[in-house]
């Protein structure tokens, strides 16, 4: 019998658990939505104070410029998400295509930041984004690599070689090439649908003049309004895409080939004789 004294230390201690890391999705939220959206209260949580208390300068009805507190406040909401996208990129050192997309779409709603409109101008700056995008994606469809193609290929990336080379020999057959392009242009039409809507809610409600704490109070409230929507519409863009490519695939590769499973896809790839070179070889 063993005596316990000469047990290991770790048989007698169980070893600490790792801290549990917040989700990136967190993350997201925070420097995305939640702390531009504070900047913008002129009643943080209902304590009568503002972020413009803080940033000097002329804080109510002032000239829109630096000078004025109030849009310092609005620059800093609308560049710290830039800062945050540009951050997450170069310390993951992710260049991917689909990254780099976002961080073209993060600069590009920063630069805007800087055009002090409100009313009409202000309903179409802050859909800007959804417009380029979509306008983009119609464009992409017309070439021979439609832009949604780019992110399904990114989600491939990190699988085997053959079911990342089945993915790609899929892509290229002119039925999946079909598919692609009216995911894309599916997309692309239900960004501008959202681009739209976003710009009407915008229209109706921040109807103050750009620099006043009002703009800034009501800016907040919309982006607050329009967070779920935006991204239910988004999601309905997406899924409607992959819908179609995802249809084009069956029907090329059979019920089981699936372009978001490469795995799958390259197995029935397989049992039809499709595969090419290395690719064919076992799973």
């Amino acid at each position: 019998m063993s005596d316990p004294a000469s047990e290991p230390h770790s048989a007698a201690t169980p070893p600490k658990k790792a801290r549990a890391r917040v989700p990136k999705t967190v993350w997201d939220l925070v420097f995305t939505f939640g702390i531009p959206i504070l900047i913008l209260s002129p009643n943080i949580l209902g304590s009568g104070i503002s972020v413009a208390d803080f940033l000097g300068g002329e804080k109510a009805g002032g000239v829109p410029g630096l000078g004025s507190a109030n849009v310092r406040a609005y620059l800093l909401a609308a560049l710290i998400p830039v800062v945050y996208v540009l951050w997450d990129i170069l310390k993951n050192k992710n260049l991917s295509p689909v990254a780099l997309i976002g961080g073209a779409g993060a600069i590009f709603g920063g630069a805007l930041a800087f055009w002090y409109v409100d009313g009409f101008w202000y309903a179409i700056k802050d859909s800007a984004r959804s417009y380029l995008t979509g306008i983009l994606f119609l464009i992409s469809a017309a070439t021979s690599v439609p832009l949604f193609r780019v992110f399904l290929d990114a989600a491939s990336i990190g699988e085997k070689p053959g079911d990342r080379a089945a993915t790609q020999q899929a892509m290229r057959d002119p039925g999946v090439h079909r598919g692609l392009v009216l995911g894309t242009v599916v997309f692309a039409v239900v960004d501008l649908i959202g681009g739209v809507v976003n710009s009407i809610v915008n229209y109706d409600r921040v109807v103050a003049k750009f620099g006043s704490e009002e703009f800034n109070g009501q800016v907040a409230a919309v982006n607050a309004i329009m967070r779920i929507p935006g991204l239910v519409i988004s999601l309905v863009g997406v899924f409607a895409a992959i819908w179609f490519v995802q249809r084009a695939v069956r029907v090329r590769f059979g019920p089981e080939a699936s372009l978001l499973e490469p795995a799958k896809l390259a197995a029935a790839m397989r049992e039809r004789g499709e595969v090419r070179g290395e690719q064919a070889g076992p799973a």
